[in-house]
């Protein structure tokens, strides 16, 4: 598990593999100064609901991993997550291509925020 933290009010944790890509994604967004809507289904256990933040190029965001090792990074999920993040509904963690081979996965559930997600009150 990994967190995605954005200004004083929003932690939410994410298996680290999925956080690995959507930090590309960000940063690649943040390089070009450009601004993004990021969304994400929390889970079942948080709730279940959406949440959405805006993010610009001057938000204090940070990427917290627990895991030691950098996961391995699919290029055609980054490229999934991009094109996402290029629409006008902003990035939406998908799945990663490949899922539904039989190969096993580093993650449960790479499109929603774990049940200890938090998620400060503005």
């Amino acid at each position: 598990m990994g967190k995605f933290l954005c200004g004083p009010r929003v932690e939410v944790e994410f298996e680290d593999r999925v956080l690995a890509h959507v930090q590309i994604v960000i940063g690649a967004k943040m390089r070009r100064g450009e601004s993004l809507l990021f969304s994400w289904r929390d889970s079942v256990d948080a709730g279940g609901g959406r949440a959405t933040i805006w993010v610009h190029p001057h938000s204090d965001i940070a990427f917290k991993y627990y895991g030691h090792r950098m996961p391995s990074i699919n290029g055609a999920w980054v490229d999934a997550l991009m094109i996402e993040a290029n629409k006008p509904g902003g990035l939406q963690i998908s799945e990663e291509p490949g899922t539904h081979d039989g190969a096993p996965r580093a993650h449960r559930n790479p499109i929603s925020a774990s049940g200890r997600a938090i998620q400060r009150e503005w």
